[in-house]
Formats: structure tokens, C-alpha cells, sequence
């Protein structure tokens, strides 16, 4: 696998430009306003991408990274929602099998999508463990290739070309905002971040409730830690091992927000921006309501991450 690097995200960028959105960045007035602190704020609307989140992105370049042969064999990943979908997609871009291994308990919408791509599902029970498993058992018996969701350098490049297109659309940025679970998102942006824009800030943000980035960032090494409830699913995963020393590296802090902040953020960009977006994408805007980043008087960039909200269990 070559180096992960800034070259490796312009390759990235190249190889998935046909089947991917260039999304758009939008700005608000009224969320300019209306900020703790004065700062112009900018939204890469990954809300917009295929399957409805940046994922799209790096499942693709991991995709059609792969050589002929270990293609035909087909892809494996166990994901309950975004990746999972972003992989079938994928897959079926690129003309392979792909396995998908999914919690038995898993939003009906999300298998829905998953099926839509043609995908073979194999469900599990809804451990981190359980999903280990039954993903190994698979690529066993198939041969295929496991797509990690972040623990893959090819995924890392594909979702640091969000940072690049912003980057493009709005060089001068002082700070960039990026929500963080696994840290395949982050350590993707950071490293193009900070290769395109040697000065900007990078800043990471996760839910007080999951704040094992957080802890591991201050410790200095990475933490497992027991994660609590929190309406941001997609950043209960704890950081990656090839993720965290590119965080200790590129990132220049990570913060934490409430649960209050995280819905508070999610119903005012809906709101405001006439655009749906999930918990976890809220995340970032919500560390400038609770003013946990200085972006006063600054250029701030913040990606949001995702659209697919279940419309049956919103949290207002």
C-alpha cells in the first residue's frame, strides 16, 4: 500500500472524481449572527454526497484501489449504516460481490439501502465483537477483501478529498472543524489541511459522551474507553490504531460537546440552512455554540459529514 500522504489523496481524488459529487459549501448570515463568537463560517455539504455522507468517498477509492483480481473475489465490511452502504455502492460501480455484515438490529432504512446496491447481507448480533466475527468468517469463506472503515489507508485518502475540495473553493480558511469517531474523516483532512495550508488550525470535535479521542489526545497514547449513549451513532467508535498518530500529528486539538448542544445544533442548521443533516454532522457547529473553538474574527470550515436521518425518531 503506498505511503499515506497528500499525494495519495490527490491520487484518491482523481480516481473516484467520475462517481462521487463535488458537493457544495454554503455559507448563512443568520448563523454568522448568530454565533457566540463574530466568525464567518463555511459548511462542506457532505449531507449532499452519494449515499447521503462523505463515506462515499473513501469506501470508493479503497474500491477501485484493488487490482483485477482481488476485485473478482469481492469486498467484506461490517458496518451498520453509512459505510456499509458506501461500500455496496462501490461495488457495484466496480462490478464485484460485496459482504456486508450488519447488527441484527439495525434501522430498516439503512438495510434498505444496502440491499438497494446488491449486496449480500449477513447479519450479527450487535456487538463491536460479534461484527469482528462474522466479517472474518466471511472473507474466509469468499475470499473477499475487507474495506475497514477507517483502519484502511486507501478509505483515510478518499476522505481527505472533502478537506481538498473546500480547501480549493475557500482557500483562505483559518480553522477547519471535522467530527471524529474512528478518525478515518480527520486524519484524512488534517493531512490535506495541513499540506494545502500549513497555518490553518485543525480542530476535532466529538460528544462528551464518546470522548475517548479526546482522552487519548491528552494522554498522549490511544484509550479504549466504554462508550455512553449518544445521538451522534456514528462517533461511538473508538479512534483507530493507524489513525491516532496521524491525529497526534496534524490535529491541533480535539474538544468535546454535550448532547443538549449536539440536537441544538442539528435543529438550527436545519432550520436556518433548509438542509437535513445527521447528529454526528451537527457536531462541529455545536462546538461553536457551546464556544469550545476561538473563532472569533475567523475564517471557520466545518464538513458535514451526513444526511440519513431516521425521520420517525427525531429528537425534537
Amino acid at each position: 500500500m503506498p505511503p499515506l500522504n497528500f499525494n495519495a489523496i490527490r491520487a484518491a481524488h482523481k480516481r473516484i472524481r467520475a462517481y462521487i459529487h463535488r458537493t457544495p459549501v454554503m455559507t448563512s448570515s443568520r448563523l454568522n449572527e448568530a454565533s457566540p463568537a463574530t466568525a464567518s463560517l463555511f459548511f462542506k455539504c457532505e449531507n449532499f454526497q452519494k449515499i447521503g455522507a462523505f463515506k462515499a468517498r473513501g469506501a470508493t477509492n479503497a474500491v477501485f484501489s484493488l487490482d483485477d483480481a482481488t476485485a473478482r473475489r469481492g469486498v467484506a465490511t461490517h458496518s451498520s449504516g453509512n459505510h456499509g452502504a458506501a461500500v455496496a455502492r462501490a461495488a457495484r460501480l466496480r462490478g464485484v460481490p460485496a459482504h456486508i455484515v450488519m447488527p441484527s438490529n439495525s434501522a430498516k432504512v439503512k438495510i434498505r439501502a444496502i440491499e438497494g446496491y446488491g449486496a449480500q447481507l449477513v447479519f450479527c448480533e450487535p456487538t463491536e465483537n460479534a461484527r469482528e466475527v462474522a466479517c472474518a468468517e466471511v472473507i474466509k469463506k469468499t475470499g473477499a477483501t475487507l474495506i475497514h472503515s477507517f483502519e484502511n489507508e486507501h478509505v483515510i485518502a478518499g476522505q481527505g478529498t472533502a478537506a481538498v475540495e473546500l480547501l480549493e473553493d475557500v482557500p483562505e480558511l483559518d480553522v477547519i472543524i471535522c467530527p471524529v469517531g474512528g478518525g478515518g474523516l480527520l486524519s484524512g483532512t488534517a493531512i490535506a489541511a495541513k499540506s494545502m495550508r500549513p497555518q490553518i488550525k485543525v480542530i476535532a470535535v466529538e460528544p462528551a459522551n464518546a470522548d475517548d479521542a479526546a482522552q487519548s489526545f491528552r494522554a498522549g497514547r490511544r484509550l479504549v474507553t466504554e462508550k455512553k449513549f449518544t445521538i451522534a451513532d456514528g462517533l461511538r467508535t473508538n479512534v483507530g490504531e493507524r489513525t491516532f498518530p496521524i491525529i497526534r500529528r496534524y490535529v491541533d486539538d480535539i474538544v468535546t460537546v454535550s448532547e443538549q448542544a449536539i440536537v441544538s445544533a442539528m435543529r438550527t442548521i436545519w432550520e436556518t440552512m433548509k438542509t437535513i443533516i445527521e447528529p454526528s454532522a451537527a457536531v462541529p457547529y455545536a462546538a461553536i455554540l457551546e464556544n469550545k473553538i476561538d473563532v472569533n474574527g475567523k475564517r471557520a470550515g466545518m464538513i458535514l459529514t451526513g444526511g440519513n436521518v431516521d425521520l420517525d425518531a427525531l429528537p425534537w
